[in-house]
């Protein structure tokens, strides 16, 4: 009865922290306390080390706090704190309950594949050794999740807002108001349809296969589990071997003729200790913390716990020099991740062609070699971006920023009152900034491309850009016969990309913000001092 509860109480914290995550990469409208969402974020282990060694807070500590969990009782975070985890165990419990033939969970014991895993894992950390984020990007599982709800779900849920909103306003209810959609890049929602596919479909057949092959951070936990202070065991004296334990694992880690539980494998779902009919499932002290001695030699408890021993043990000495190799080999990538320069964002012809040397990193990034080397691309930043210019990158980087946020005046600009993006990051990419110091730093710098203004093709007045510029670093000036063209004060200009954004010319642009790699600061803009003249008598 209490291994029910001990399961009752996993399935309840899990629910709320994919409940709260959820609820917060889809709130458009900014409803969700920010607050709550770092508290919950604070355990993600990934972003926790990331944001601890990028910006040496010692409130990001919560990857330690998931290190210490996992050295007492083995891996719960992989099945009460990781959203991806979690959400594979919603896939599989709704697989149960759809199936009405199926009664219960009937999965079986896998093999460990320990070379897959230990080679991931390895090429993954030479890739961050190396500095980039391109392994762990695709493969941080809180990532993955992240982009899931950012790239697929949230454009959805905006839809059917705005389908609902329209519906609304009919009968003169206006509860609900349209959203701008911003969908990301059609070769960004297919890789994470991709692994929602490939994720989902693991889950239902197997369980949580993904994360004892593929997951990185599944790998990295499951050998601290080794010496976990509390393990799962089968014990030999009351067991009868029915299966029913083996049938229940969701990580295929229990294998009912041998009696042996891998641990490493376990994500500490509870299902087996609920399961046992006779409580043979017993999760208990480590034998290498016991006081007590292994039973005599030659009994089934002590072939099962030996044996477990020395494979782990030869499995050691097997791998090492894999692992070796294989971070050496993760670290010949380092080529690899440098490659590709920006990308052209314009192509097509026209008076004349436009080409951006430099993205613009968001704000806070300080520089987009900073910014490259530190986020995981989990897209929380794009969803809460209240304007949509935060966009996922494809090449624009280069290979080592592929799905990074970058500023895309094609989709919107910078909201000059806005620090939304710097107040979310949970890796540390970008830092945070207050409203002062950020309408002071310089994201990049604005050019003006007469040649394409409609002022000089077409003989007409515009001044859009201007118009929509917060810092009036863009200004009209005469350009003879009544007409104004716009000049650019890049001394004051903030790279907002406001003026890209209003620029009306097609398929070029007349204006358009090249990037810093640095971000600079810019110079206070004077504030027009309005003159009130002073009447002798008053008015009345």
């Amino acid at each position: 009865m209490k291994y029910k509860t001990l399961k009752r109480i996993r399935v309840i914290i899990s629910l709320l922290f994919l409940i709260f995550l959820g609820i917060f990469f889809l709130d458009f409208a900014d409803a969700f306390p920010t607050g709550v969402i770092k508290g919950v974020v604070f355990l993600q282990f990934v972003p926790s080390a990331l944001k601890f060694f990028n910006v040496f807070s010692l409130i990001a500590v919560g990857f330690i706090v998931v290190l210490i969990l996992t050295l007492l009782f083995g891996r719960v975070y992989c099945s009460t704190i990781c959203p991806l985890g979690i959400l594979q165990d919603v896939i599989s419990f709704l697989k149960l309950k759809l199936n009405k033939k199926q009664k219960r969970y009937k999965y079986r014991y896998l093999k460990a594949f320990r070379w897959l895993r230990y080679s991931i894992l390895a090429v993954t950390l030479g890739f961050l050794f190396s500095g980039s984020m391109l392994a762990l990007s695709f493969l941080d599982p809180y990532s993955i999740f992240g982009r899931i709800i950012s790239d697929i779900f949230s454009p959805l849920m905006t839809q059917g807002n705005n389908l609902l909103a329209s519906i609304l306003n009919n009968f003169d209810i206006y509860a609900l108001y349209h959203i701008d959609p911003f969908p990301p890049h059609a070769g960004i929602i297919s890789i994470s349809i991709g692994f929602l596919i490939l994720v989902g479909w693991l889950a239902l057949t197997n369980g949580r296969l993904y994360c004892n092959t593929v997951c990185p951070v599944g790998t990295f936990l499951g050998l601290v589990s080794k010496i976990s202070l509390y393990k799962i065991r089968l014990n030999p004296d009351t067991c009868t071997k029915c299966g029913l334990c083996e049938k229940a694992c969701k990580g295929g880690c229990i294998e009912t003729k041998t009696q042996m539980v891998d641990f490493s494998r376990c994500v500490g779902c509870f299902n087996c200790l609920q399961v046992c009919p006779f409580s043979s499932a017993e999760y208990s002290l480590n034998p290498l913390y016991s006081p007590l001695k292994p039973a005599i030699a030659g009994t089934s408890g002590v072939s099962q716990t030996s044996g477990e021993g020395m494979n782990t043990q030869s499995s050691h000495k097997t791998n090492t020099s894999k692992r070796k190799f294989l971070a050496a080999l993760g670290m010949a990538f380092w080529g690899i991740s440098r490659l590709g320069k920006a990308q052209e964002l314009v192509s097509h012809s026209a008076t004349k062609p436009v080409k951006r040397e430099n993205p613009i990193s968001p704000p806070g990034a300080e520089t987009t070699e900073r910014f490259n080397s530190a986020c995981t691309a989990c897209h929380l930043c794009v969803n809460v971006c209240p304007t949509g210019v935060l966009q996922p990158a494809m090449l624009e980087y280069g290979l080592q920023g592929f799905m990074q946020p970058r500023v895309d005046a094609q989709a919107g600009f910078c909201d000059y009152e806005c620090v939304a993006c710097t107040e979310v990051c949970p890796t540390g990419a970008l830092l945070p900034l207050k409203i002062d110091d950020k309408q002071l730093t310089q994201l990049g710098k604005s050019h003006f491309v007469k040649e394409n203004c409609i002022v000089e093709t077409e003989g007409t007045n515009c001044g859009a850009c201007s118009e929509v510029c917060p810092t009036k670093a863009v200004y009209m000036v005469d350009y003879g016969e009544g007409l104004k063209i716009p000049e650019v004060n890049n001394d004051i200009c903030v790279g907002c990309a406001a003026c890209e954004h209003a620029c009306p010319t097609l398929p070029y642009k007349a204006i358009y913000v090249e990037g810093n790699p640095v971000h600079l600061d810019a110079e206070k803009p004077e504030q027009e001092k309005v003159k009130v003249e002073q009447k002798e008598d008053f008015p009345f």
